[in-house]
C-alpha cells in the first residue's frame, strides 16, 4: 500500500523476532546457488520495469546485502518514485552512511513521499530530529503519503508513534488503504491491543485481506498472534496458507512445510494462469526461505531459474535469507 508497498515480495519491517522465537541454525546454501542469487538481485536493480526494481531493492535492504547497496545508492536518482522510494529506506535499514548527502538531498524533493524516506533514513543515520517530520505526514490530505507515514513510523520501532498511529486508524477520512498500513505498523511497534483489528482480517471474505493480515501478526509476533496464523494453515486458498507458512517460518516455526511441499508435489497451480501461478511460486520461495527446512531447500534452484523476474527475486531472496540465518548477520 502506498508507493512503498511490495505487492510480490511483501513488507519487511526492521524489527526482528525474539531470540526464543529463531530456528535452528539452517543448513548451508551451495556457493553456486549463492552466486546465482546475487546476480538475479543485481540484474534486477537494473532492470527495465520499475516494480523489479523495487522489488530488488526490498531484497537487498531485507537480507542486508550490503555488497549491493552500493547499487542501491544509484536508484536514489532513479526517475520512479516508488523505486527512489524504496531506496532510501534500504540506505536508512542498512544504515548506509556513505548515501548520507545523496539521501539528504531528497529532503527537499517536491514529492513528499521522498521527502519522508528521506527523513526515516537520515534517522537510521543518526539524525532522529526528522522523525517529528514523519509524525507530521500522518496529517497529509494525500492518502498515499499517509500510509506511507503510518509505514515509516512502524518501520522506525519508536514506540511513541503508536498514539499517533491509533489516531490515524480512528479518523473518518483514511482511506482503507491507511488503516490497513496504520494497524501494521501499530503491530510492527508491538502493541498487543491490535489484535483484534488483525483477526478482523483473517476472516475476511477476500483472500488479500487475510494474507494482509496474516503479515500483521507475523509483525506483532505475539504467542496470541502466531496460534491465529497457525489456524490460515487450513485456509482453501494457496496463496493464504503459504503467506501464513511464511510467517510461522519467520517467528521460527516450521509446521507450514507441508504447505509448501504441495506446490511441488501436488498439482496445485493446474487450473491457474500464468499470472496465478507465478504469486503461488513466489509465495512458495518466500516461504522457502524463511522455513529454511532441507527437503525445501531442494526446490530453489528450479525457482532461481523460472521465467518469472518476480519468482526468481523471491527464490533470490530466499537464499540470501538462509545466508543470513546461517551467519546470523
Amino acid at each position: 500500500m502506498g508507493v512503498a508497498m511490495l505487492p510480490m515480495l511483501g513488507c519487511e519491517h526492521s524489527a526482528r523476532p525474539p531470540a526464543s522465537l529463531l530456528a535452528p541454525t539452517p543448513p548451508p546454501v551451495d556457493g553456486d546457488l549463492l552466486t546465482r542469487a546475487r546476480l538475479i538481485v543485481l540484474e534486477g536493480l537494473t532492470d527495465a520495469d520499475p516494480q523489479v526494481r523495487t522489488n530488488a531493492v526490498e531484497v537487498v535492504a531485507s537480507t542486508r546485502e550490503v555488497r549491493l547497496i552500493p547499487k542501491v545508492q544509484k536508484l536514489l536518482a532513479d526517475n520512479v518514485v516508488p523505486v527512489k522510494f524504496a531506496a532510501a529506506l534500504a540506505v536508512g535499514d542498512l544504515e548506509y552512511v556513505l548515501a548520507q548527502d545523496d539521501v539528504a538531498a531528497l529532503l527537499a524533493d517536491p514529492n513528499p513521499n521522498l521527502q519522508i524516506a528521506a527523513c526515516y533514513a537520515m534517522m537510521r543515520l543518526g539524525q532522529p530530529q526528522h522523525y517529528k517530520t514523519i509524525c507530521n505526514a500522518l496529517a497529509s490530505s494525500d492518502q498515499t503519503v499517509r500510509a506511507n507515514a503510518a509505514l515509516l513510523l512502524g518501520k522506525s520501532g519508536q514506540k511513541e508513534g503508536i498514539r499517533l498511529l491509533y489516531w490515524t486508524l480512528r479518523r473518518d477520512d483514511s482511506s482503507d488503504m491507511v488503516v490497513l498500513q496504520a494497524a501494521e505498523s501499530i503491530a510492527m511497534l508491538r502493541d498487543q491491543r491490535i489484535y483484534p483489528k488483525l483477526w478482523t482480517r483473517l476472516i475476511s471474505a477476500y483472500a488479500d485481506d487475510r494474507v494482509i493480515g496474516i503479515r500483521a501478526m507475523g509483525a506483532l509476533g505475539t504467542e496470541e498472534a502466531k496460534n491465529a496464523i497457525v489456524t490460515m494453515l487450513d485456509d482453501p486458498v494457496p496463496e493464504v496458507r503459504l503467506a501464513a507458512a511464511e510467517q510461522l517460518g519467520r517467528l521460527g516455526d516450521s509446521i507450514g512445510e507441508a504447505e509448501v511441499k504441495e506446490v511441488f508435489e501436488k498439482n496445485l497451480m493446474a487450473d491457474m494462469d500464468a499470472q496465478g501461478q507465478g504469486r503461488v511460486r513466489t509465495l512458495a520461495a518466500l516461504a522457502i526461505g524463511e522455513i529454511g527446512a532441507e527437503s525445501l531447500l531442494k526446490y530453489l534452484p528450479q525457482l532461481l531459474q523460472n521465467p518469472s523476474k518476480a519468482v526468481r527475486l523471491a527464490a533470490a531472496k530466499a537464499v540470501l535469507r538462509q545466508t543470513v540465518k546461517r551467519t546470523g548477520s
